[in-house]
């Protein structure tokens, strides 16, 4: 299981820990879920408001790249009508990079937020 891509590895002395890539994405997915103005995450980087991820399909909105001891994650996110793009964006990478970072001990090499879309609560 080492040599996985889709797992985190740390090798210790009595062991060794394997954190898999779907255990890191539904930690990103739940820091997503704390933000204001986010709408939510999206299966797909267009918009299309019929994949919108309820609380069931938490982490289809992330994608985690595990390569060594590296984590890249991309977020597909949509974000409320009338809030500022860039920053519920900025706020959305930042609390992904220190949520991560927080439970695995390791801080992702990147962190892309692809904003897919705008919606409003109508859109429910």
């Amino acid at each position: 299981m080492a040599d996985r891509k889709d797992y985190l590895a740390q090798s210790l002395e009595n062991g060794n820990i394997y954190i898999s890539e779907e255990v890191i994405a539904s930690i990103a997915a739940l820091a997503v879920r704390e933000i204001e103005g986010v709408y939510g995450l999206s299966a797909s980087a267009t918009l299309d408001l019929s994949n919108i991820i309820g609380k069931k399909s938490l982490r289809r909105g992330i994608r985690v790249t595990i390569d060594g001891a590296q984590i890249e994650i991309a977020c597909n996110l949509v974000v409320k009508y009338g809030e500022a793009v860039m920053e519920v964006a900025k706020q959305v990478q930042e609390a992904i990079s220190a949520e991560v970072t927080n439970m695995t001990g390791t801080t992702p090499k990147r962190v892309n937020i692809n904003v897919c879309g705008v919606a409003t609560a109508k859109n429910k």
